[in-house]
């Protein structure tokens, strides 16, 4: 374990791939849900878990606290650590796409243009879940590339495990490799 103190307001470093994936997987199903069946107002639900994992990791996500207290704990897959700056990112665009999609269509009852937002939301989530993509985490690596992410983020997202902890490869977004 790290010496760092984890608060209530900490994102995890490093982030359990597999974890990440299942919220993901959580996250199509949940916007294909609100699009099937036409539930406009599970956008704020929808909205709340992405905030909070921005906010918190998955300590007060209920989707965040299924996938790492209930369903990977029963999964015999071995972790697979990736950076969590990256993993960060990616969830707070996912808070632009969700709250944008709420608002659409609970403040300006815009509900077919809140489902093209959470249409591309799903495309987003799906890549992550299924083909292992994280497009947020290309998009941090980007940002990073071009000086907006200041070098400092990037020594933490290559030193994960700080000095007290286990040397494991992490998986870095592509566009950072050299």
């Amino acid at each position: 374990m790290s010496d760092t103190k984890e608060t209530l307001f900490s994102f995890p470093n490093p982030v359990n791939e597999i974890s990440a994936r299942l919220v993901a997987t959580g996250v199509v199903i949940q916007a294909l849900v609100i699009i099937a069946f036409d539930l406009p107002w599970l956008t704020l639900l929808l909205a709340y878990g992405f905030v909070a994992r921005v906010l918190t990791g998955p300590k007060l996500s209920p989707l965040g606290l299924l996938v790492t207290r209930v369903i990977v704990p029963r999964l015999s897959i071995a972790p697979r650590y990736v950076a969590g700056p990256p993993k960060r990112f990616a969830q707070a665009i996912g808070v632009v796409f969700s709250v944008t999609a709420a608002v659409l269509a609970l403040g300006f009852d815009q509900i077919g243009a809140a489902y093209v937002v959470l249409g591309l939301l799903v495309v987003a989530a799906s890549l992550e879940a299924f083909l292992n993509f994280c497009l947020g985490c290309q998009a941090f690596a980007l940002l990073m590339r071009a000086g907006v992410i200041p070098e400092e983020v990037c020594e933490r997202c290559n030193n994960i495990w700080g000095d007290a902890g286990p040397p494991r490869k992490v998986e870095t977004p592509v566009a950072t490799r050299s």
